[in-house]
């Protein structure tokens, strides 16, 4: 899955009055088994650069990012730091266990008025990871997107349906989009108190 065509998408439902409260807006894309979906709102302080250069620090996501229990940048040349970096993450999630995927996560710099960093999943290296560490992502691709004292987040994941049971399966797609409101907006919160230590 492209991150720009879903950046596009992300842009064309962002709404177009001031965000004085959390919004989130989802909506279904193709045949995927879940929606993709954003949520927005006030972060009082937020700084783009800072929250984007924290967004970038993949190394150090494990005990500043909620449910992260294992991340590290991978050796690329294709991905030179701090534009571009790939790299491996796990996810705890409570009561469904782990997924695991690698990603390539690229700094896009400004677009109307946005800070904007978007990844997207590595197909061919997600299928390699071993998945007795924990359930493949199917597909993976999301974005940050910052101004002043805004923050967006925007995701559409799914995990591997060979990896999972249909029970598990069905409560990680249809229970993560009932789920992901309060999911995207717990993510906005830990990035935004990340960034505003550092």
């Amino acid at each position: 899955m492209d991150a720009n065509e879903f950046v596009n998408r992300v842009f064309q439902n962002l709404p177009a009055g001031p965000i004085t409260r959390f919004e989130f807006k989802s909506w279904r894309s193709g045949d995927r088994p879940t929606s993709e979906g954003f949520g927005l709102g006030p972060v009082p302080g937020a700084d783009p650069d800072k929250l984007i250069a924290r967004v970038m620090d993949v190394d150090r996501y494990v005990g500043n990012v909620d449910y992260v229990a294992e991340c590290r940048s991978v050796a690329d040349p294709n991905y030179v730091r701090p534009q571009k970096v790939r790299f491996f993450q796990r996810i705890g999630l409570p009561v469904l266990g782990d997924i695991q995927m690698e990603l390539a996560l690229v700094d896009l710099g400004v677009r109307d008025g946005w800070r904007v960093a978007a990844w997207s999943q590595i197909d061919d290296a997600t299928r390699r990871l071993d998945p007795k560490r924990g359930a493949r992502s199917a597909y993976n691709v999301g974005c940050w997107l910052v101004k002043p004292g805004i923050v967006g987040y925007a995701l559409s994941s799914a995990p591997s349906k060979e990896d999972v049971g249909m029970l598990k399966y069905a409560a990680m797609t249809k229970g993560a989009d009932a789920s992901a409101p309060q999911v995207v907006k717990a993510n906005i919160e830990g990035m935004a108190r990340w960034a505003s230590r550092s």
